[in-house]
């Protein structure tokens, strides 16, 4: 064979290739630390997808090191130690007290936050324009909303003098970021607010029961992990003692719950994915600003409302962006 019909035997093999995947374009498997307070299936479901629909192959392209506190939020630390020693390639840390963990662990992996209300003001980041530091993300300003819940439920039941608050005390600096709004709203709309507890899934009972006995006039849900993943279990609880109920987040109506107000959470991990991919394309999370949401979706469920016996204020109705019949 002459080297002239050696060569476009070559150069014709090269153009018939098929294209790489992302697996032979990359020399290793990533390796993604994944933090969390608690499993939230649909939403980590979204993140997956965001980074499958970006060109990515889980297995091939992708490992993901899961690790969730089941609700005990004083295993986050420990848990953000392990996965810095796994040495992963970029760490995921969903809300504000997996990205102080994650953050308080290592200042060199690169980290993103997943929904965490105000990170400036708790020290995660220098600004929202320019992070300055391994950590970047999406904020959900679920904090600044709380006055916004109390708005609605105040249009919704303009009698209501006593208003419920459900919280969590084991996420300590998310909820009381929330409930420093909620009482500022509160004292602005003349609402007295009524505090009680839920640490764990097996207090949830315990604290509508006791709410039950004070006969609130209505309840806020402050936005917390462990809430999210019980939300059909809280929204019986408030449909068995009939209190209208309002939350920040749209699957508290989609699983039965009467009002929500608040941002697109799935969005928000959906985003996040977008972060990892340009992390690991070369990007810098000091220089990424930090993505806050611009549009907040109010959800109300028309069945829970027949159910209490509360009429929905045309006004209210015409504002929702969804209704669950």
């Amino acid at each position: 064979m002459t080297r002239g019909l050696l060569f476009a035997v070559v150069m014709l093999g090269v153009l018939w290739a098929p294209p790489l995947s992302n697996a032979q374009r990359s020399a290793r498997v990533v390796r993604i630390g994944y933090l969390t307070p608690s499993a939230q299936p649909a939403r980590e479901e979204a993140f997956r997808r965001e980074l499958t629909r970006l060109g990515y192959a889980e297995g091939p392209d992708f490992a993901i090191e899961y690790r969730s506190a089941n609700g005990r939020f004083e295993r986050l630390p420990d848990l953000a130690a392990e996965l810095v020693a796994l040495k992963v390639d970029v760490l995921v840390a969903v809300v504000t007290h997996a990205a102080l963990a994650a953050r308080k662990a290592t200042a060199t992996i690169p980290i993103v936050m997943v929904g965490v209300s105000d990170p400036v003001r708790v020290g995660l980041v220098s600004s929202v324009a320019r992070p300055g530091g391994n950590v970047t993300g999406t904020s959900t300003l679920a904090a600044d909303l709380v006055g916004k819940q109390l708005e609605v439920l105040e249009e919704l039941l303009p009698r209501a003098s006593r208003v419920a608050t459900l919280w969590n005390p084991a996420n300590p600096v998310f909820q009381h970021s929330q409930l420093g709004e909620a009482k500022a709203a509160a004292a602005k709309l003349r609402l007295r607010l009524q505090l009680f507890e839920a640490r764990t899934p097996e207090r949830l009972e315990p604290a509508f029961t006791l709410m039950a006995k004070q006969r609130p006039d209505a309840l806020l849900i402050l936005a917390d992990p462990m809430f999210s993943s019980h939300w059909a279990r809280i929204a019986d609880l408030a449909a068995r003692h009939r209190i209208p109920a309002v939350s920040g987040t749209s699957d508290y109506a989609d699983a039965g719950g009467l009002i929500t107000y608040g941002p697109n959470y799935v969005e928000a991990y959906r985003r996040s994915a977008t972060y990892v991919d340009r992390i690991l394309k070369g990007g810098r999370a000091a220089d990424m600003p930090v993505e806050q949401p611009t549009t907040f979706e109010l959800v109300i469920n028309m069945k829970a409302a027949a159910a209490l016996g509360i009429r929905i204020p045309r006004s209210l109705a015409g504002r929702a962006d969804r209704v669950v019949e």
